[in-house]
């Protein structure tokens, strides 16, 4: 740091600074640039009092007119389902088997329910509701509890093994780890395995249709077919929900699965449960 002085060819102070010999001028900021710098904080002020700006313990500042994107937003929604009233009213009477014969109502009802799935069910079943491990594919017509329209409402009403809706859909497959030895389990996979594939040890397969005859066929069937009422999946289309490799159905076997789908009900109108169920349906997979 330097002490100020006049430089010789300018004629201006400097402000002390100095680095590697070159000194700063104590230049005046241009007046354009003051004034906008002024008229910003002039417009800050009066934006602040005019909009809702200033945090405070339970809300925010309102501003004297009163503007807010919330409200905005509730008024747009309030529009559009006066618009769509008289829709809704006829979606929530609808004999949903014969839903498709009213073209409009129809229209309306996947539109509306293509929004709801987006909204809430695309985190598990993916935005074009091809599932993942573990998350049901929906464009498919293999369905554990139907594929009907009024199945489909019951299970996105209730949902799935869960604890919040006594009417949920329920299904527990026993972890045979504890039942069963490590080469039954191999046996009874290798069984499974030769339901949908030619691709298998015939000899252990063989074995394997005895342990599962006494501990699988009373929910599977003797044919592996699975049961709807029961939620039993269909183990002979090679359609797998958490895959069909050897290892991972060892694991099924030994360990079991239990996924669960939150109830729906609770959550949203008796239009959009019709709606994303009508949505599903036209997937492709609809029964």
């Amino acid at each position: 740091m330097s002490k100020r002085k006049t430089d010789e060819v300018t004629g201006v102070e400097t402000t002390g600074h100095s680095w590697d010999g070159i000194e700063e001028l104590n230049n005046p900021l241009p007046r354009w640039w003051l004034w906008t710098l002024y008229l910003c904080i002039f417009w800050g002020i009066l934006y602040t009092i005019a909009y809702p700006a200033w945090p405070m313990i339970s809300g925010a500042t309102q501003g004297v007119l009163g503007w807010s994107t919330r409200a905005n937003v509730a008024a747009e929604i309030t529009a559009h389902e006066s618009a769509n009233a008289e829709l809704v009213t006829q979606l929530v009477a609808a004999d949903m088997p014969t839903l498709p014969q009213d073209a409009d109502l129809n229209r309306y009802a996947i539109a509306r329910g293509g929004a709801v799935f987006r909204a809430n069910c695309s985190q598990c079943h993916g935005s074009g509701a091809a599932g993942a491990k573990g998350y049901p594919n929906l464009l498919d017509d293999d369905w554990l509890w139907g594929g009907d329209i009024d199945a489909i409402m019951t299970t996105v009403r209730h949902g799935i093994r869960n604890t919040l809706d006594d009417d949920a859909r329920y299904s527990a497959m026993p972890a045979f780890g504890d039942m069963l030895e490590p080469a039954e389990i191999d046996a009874v996979v290798e069984h499974v395995v030769s339901l949908s594939s030619s691709d298998f040890d015939a000899a252990l397969a063989e074995q394997g249709a005895v342990v599962f005859a006494d501990n699988c066929a009373s929910c599977h069937g003797d044919a592996g077919l699975g049961n709807r009422e029961m939620g039993a999946p269909n183990l002979a289309d090679a359609i797998w929900l958490y895959g069909g490799d050897r290892a991972t159905l060892h694991t099924t076997v030994e360990q079991a699965r239990f996924g669960v789908m939150p109830p729906w009900g609770p959550r949203l109108k008796e239009a959009d449960i019709r709606a994303v169920s009508a949505y599903v349906h036209s997937l492709g997979g609809g029964e």
